[in-house]
């Protein structure tokens, strides 16, 4: 029986890919010759990628895509089949993170967060991975983070979303044993990005106070986005028969100055 290989053609979906490691992502893949597919709010930064990839030489495709909403995803899913055909690859990253202690924090404040964190990428699994098990190949990526192991305070939710994130692509995993498909989870150390840019100045101090009291922050270096979109782009890359999960990525720490 012949080894199983990738097809030519792989078009990528990325989640959140108005900024950020989402964008990163999408350069990285269209660069790597991925047809990648753009999903969401925000329109208009979506456009603006999409003109930098083609001019590079890659095939991008924009649509609005709320991974809260249901019908947003399935209606997402269907325009990019009908513009690129079935995905062979879907990069969940869209994120919501916002600052504050969890005694302050409103019930429907951690339901949000847990909407979009969790429940955004189930609705991404719905809407594409039957697909990918009935072709018996594909490639769901997690975009997680290091808190999913490790808590922060004064992050509100997130670091249970991200716990809850991975708890539900273990079980995936499982459940796609044979089928073909991988699920792979990429989990970012601190990385520079738009999410926490419109954080209040002393909620963010806050913030990062705690981290260094709690051991949280040894140093002061942050990863640069692309960093984890290179992982990405090698998580799917890997050839059929190899499964490349989880992946850590964090900044190393600076050179120590010798005397």
């Amino acid at each position: 029986m012949p080894k199983p290989v990738h097809p030519d053609r792989r078009p990528a979906v990325v989640a959140g890919a108005s900024s950020g490691i989402g964008a990163e992502t999408a350069r990285a893949l269209a660069a790597a010759g991925f047809p990648v597919a753009l999903g969401a709010r925000r329109v208009d930064k979506l456009e603006e990628l999409a003109a930098e990839i083609r001019d590079a030489g890659g095939e991008a495709f924009v649509h609005a895509l709320d991974v809260a909403s249901t019908e947003s995803v399935e209606k997402f899913a269907a325009a990019v089949s009908a513009a690129l055909g079935d995905a062979e690859i879907v990069v969940c990253n869209a994120g919501l993170l916002a600052p504050g202690g969890l005694l302050d924090a409103t019930t429907d404040q951690l339901a949000a967060e847990f909407d979009v964190n969790v429940l955004g990428a189930h609705r991404l699994i719905r809407a594409f991975g039957a697909g990918m098990v009935e072709r018996q190949r594909g490639d769901l990526v997690f975009v997680s983070s290091d808190t999913a192991i490790r808590a922060r305070p004064f992050m509100r939710g997130y670091s249970a979303t991200k716990s809850g994130l991975e708890g539900l692509v273990e079980a995936l995993q499982m459940e796609l044993e044979g089928s073909g498909v991988r699920a792979s989870v990429v989990r970012p150390g601190p990385t520079w990005s738009e999410m926490g840019s419109d954080w209040d100045a002393d909620a963010g101090a806050k913030v990062l106070t705690e981290w260094i009291k709690w051991g949280h922050a040894r140093h002061s270096h942050f990863l640069k986005a692309t960093a984890i979109a290179d992982a990405i782009t090698t998580v799917v890359s890997a050839p059929r028969g190899v499964h490349i999960s989880p992946v850590d990525v964090n900044p190393e720490a600076p050179l120590e100055q010798q005397s």
